[in-house]
């Protein structure tokens, strides 16, 4: 097994696990062909996963651009296998409060901020990429939890924050939440089973954001929040937290573009990858617990 790392990044969930680290990153064409080299399959599972970023440029750079540049490098060493890991984000959202598919109708003009946009743009490259015969499948995770979220992912930070009830208040939302256990048994999956050029959304359970911070207080043995806020009053307090954070460089509490997102359900339904690829996901408490219990053992 071999992957990449960035110089100096954090390695702590590669401790204890056999492999071949190649130090480079997605902009570095050299450490791409070392990575691909002899390769049996490529997991592009790389990306910039922020809401929220003072020069957005750079979510392009890492999204589109490096993943062009690793489906370039895979396609030279005649890689045989390829799993790229898109995300629910680039997918529709119907207006009849169903949950959205894989088929579910969307365009660039639907995508809300520079995280969305350069996921979408990247998987049209990558579709792209398989139309001309790049052995290539993708996944569309839903919202993963779980533990080892290291940074943590904006969904962490969700959780995190409401275990130490920071969240007093939700707005009318939600999310499809799954272990993230589930989506890397979904992404093996895909690889053994995947049509080339088609996706897969690994999803797992449909809440509301009044649910998801009800479970993760009753887990930890709080009240759960009470008000609910419009999301017309959290709007400037978004705005505020955004100037702030280009003035402090700390990333902000609050992001126009979570604002802007939430005013849709983020519903999914797995059905084609159960159907397709044998793929389960499983209780949604199992996964907020083994969350809570990964920050409480982290401090």
């Amino acid at each position: 097994m071999r992957v990449l790392a960035r110089p100096g990044s954090d390695r702590s969930n590669l401790q204890g696990i056999e492999l071949d680290v190649v130090e480079g990153d997605l902009t570095d064409a050299t450490s791409l062909a070392r990575l691909c080299d002899d390769c049996d399959a490529v997991f592009h599972v790389a990306a910039d996963y922020r809401l929220w970023a003072p020069e957005p440029e750079q979510l392009y750079r890492t999204n589109v651009d490096g993943t062009r540049a690793l489906l370039d490098a895979a396609r030279q060493a005649g890689v045989p296998r390829i799993v790229y890991t898109s995300s629910v984000a680039t997918l529709g959202i119907p207006l009849d409060g169903r949950p959205g598919d894989e088929a579910t109708p969307v365009t660039e003009a639907d995508m809300v901020g520079h995280y969305k946009r350069s996921k979408f743009l990247a998987e049209v490259l990558v579709r792209r990429y398989a139309a001309e015969g790049l052995p290539v499948v993708i996944v569309n995770p839903s919202t993963p939890v779980g533990p080892r979220d290291v940074k943590p992912t904006p969904t962490g930070r969700v959780v995190r924050d409401a275990m130490n009830g920071r969240l007093p208040a939700y707005v009318d939302t939600g999310l499809n939440v799954v272990h993230v256990d589930d989506v890397a048994r979904g992404h093996w999956l895909a690889c053994q089973h995947g049509v080339v050029g088609e996706r897969y959304i690994l999803g797992g359970t449909n809440l509301s954001l009044r649910e998801l911070l009800g479970e993760i207080a009753d887990i930890v043995g709080r009240k759960p929040p009470r008000w609910r806020l419009p999301h017309a009053a959290v709007m400037p307090v978004a705005y505020a937290a955004e100037a702030w954070a280009r003035l402090s460089g700390k990333p902000p509490i609050a992001t126009v573009e979570e604002v802007r997102m939430s005013r849709k359900r983020m519903f999914f339904s797995s059905a084609k990858a159960e159907r397709e690829l044998g793929y389960t996901a499983g209780p949604v408490r199992v996964a907020l617990e083994d969350a809570v219990n990964w920050f409480r053992q982290q401090g």
